[in-house]
C-alpha cells in the first residue's frame, strides 16, 4: 500500500509510519521537521496551515508513487486554556492545524482515490471529540469538528469505494501533554482561572493518569488496523476506561457529567464569583 502519514516526526504519527514501513508498505511521512521522520519512511515537508504546502506534499507523493491508497491524519496538538482567555489567534491556529489542515489533505487525495475506485482515510481524533471538559474548549472543538467531518465524508465517499475511519485515543504517553500544559499556563496560568489551571496540571502529572496512559505502540497498532483492515470500523477507541467514559458522557445528564468532571480534575465546588 502507498500510505501518506502526517505528524510523522513524533508520537503516534512517527511510530505508525515506522511500523507500516517495516511491514513493507511504501510510506511517506509528512511533517514540518522532516529530519525527525524515521528511517525507511520517505520524508515530505508539510505545513498544515499553508494551502500551497499541502498541495505540494500530495503532488510529491503522487509524482513519486503514482497514487495514495491510504491517508492517515495524525498531526495535531492541544490548545488548552479557558475559552475567555485563549486568544482568537491561538484558537484559529488550533482549528487550522487540527481541522482545516486535515480537511485540505482529504480534499487533495480524494480525486485520485475516486479515480482508482478505492481508498482509505484514517483520522486520528481523540476521546476529546466525544465530550468536553473545562480548559480544553478549543481542543475539544477541533476534535468535535474532525469527528463530524469524518462522519459526513464517510457517507459521501462510500459510493466510490472509499472508507473513512476514526481512531479515538484516550491518554497516550507522548509529549502531547507537556505541550498542552504549556499552552494552558500561557493562557490561564494567572488570573481568574489560575486555581483551575493548577489543578489540571497536577492531575495530568499524577500517578493515576500515568497508569491510564496507552503506549505509543498500542495506539499506532490500532491506527494501522484502521488503515489496513478490509472492513474497518467507523471508530476505534483506545485506552483504559475509554468505552465507559463515552457511555457516561452520552447517558448521564449534562450537569451530572459536569460534576464528575470537576471531581476528576480536583476542581471541587464551583469557585466563588
Amino acid at each position: 500500500m502507498i500510505v501518506l502519514v502526517t505528524g510523522a516526526s513524533s508520537g503516534i504519527g512517527r511510530r505508525t509510519a515506522q511500523l507500516l514501513a517495516a511491514s513493507g508498505h511504501q510510506v511517506y511521512g509528512a511533517a514540518r521537521r522532516t529530519h525527525d521522520v524515521p528511517a525507511g519512511v520517505v520524508p515530505v515537508p508539510l505545513d498544515l496551515t499553508d494551502d500551497a504546502s499541502v498541495d505540494a506534499a500530495v503532488r510529491r507523493v503522487l509524482d513519486d508513487a503514482g497514487a495514495i491508497d491510504v491517508l492517515v491524519n495524525c498531526a495535531g496538538y492541544g490548545e488548552f486554556g479557558s475559552v475567555e482567555e485563549t486568544s482568537i489567534d491561538d484558537a484559529r491556529r488550533q482549528l487550522e492545524v487540527n481541522v482545516l489542515g486535515a480537511a485540505r489533505l482529504m480534499q487533495a487525495v480524494l480525486p485520485g482515490m475516486r479515480a482508482a475506485g478505492s481508498g482509505r482515510v484514517v483520522n486520528v481524533s481523540s476521546l476529546a471529540g466525544e465530550f468536553a471538559a473545562p480548559l480544553g474548549g478549543w481542543y475539544h472543538a477541533s476534535k468535535f469538528a474532525l469527528e463530524a467531518l469524518s462522519d459526513s465524508l464517510r457517507g459521501e465517499v462510500a459510493q466510490f469505494g472509499i472508507d473513512v475511519a476514526v481512531v479515538q485515543p484516550s491518554y497516550v504517553d507522548t509529549g502531547w501533554h507537556d505541550t498542552a500544559m504549556d499552552r494552558l499556563s500561557e493562557a490561564s496560568g494567572a488570573g481568574p482561572y489560575q486555581r483551575m489551571a493548577e489543578r489540571m496540571r497536577a492531575y495530568f502529572a499524577s500517578a493515576a493518569v500515568v497508569r491510564q496512559m496507552s503506549t505509543v505502540d498500542q495506539v499506532a497498532q490500532v491506527v494501522i488496523r484502521a488503515a489496513l483492515e478490509r472492513k474497518p470500523r467507523t471508530r476505534y477507541r483506545v485506552g483504559r476506561g475509554a468505552r465507559l467514559a463515552v457511555a457516561l458522557a452520552t447517558y448521564l445528564p449534562d450537569r451530572t457529567f459536569d460534576a464528575l468532571t470537576r471531581a476528576q480534575f480536583g476542581y471541587g465546588r464551583p469557585e466563588a464569583a
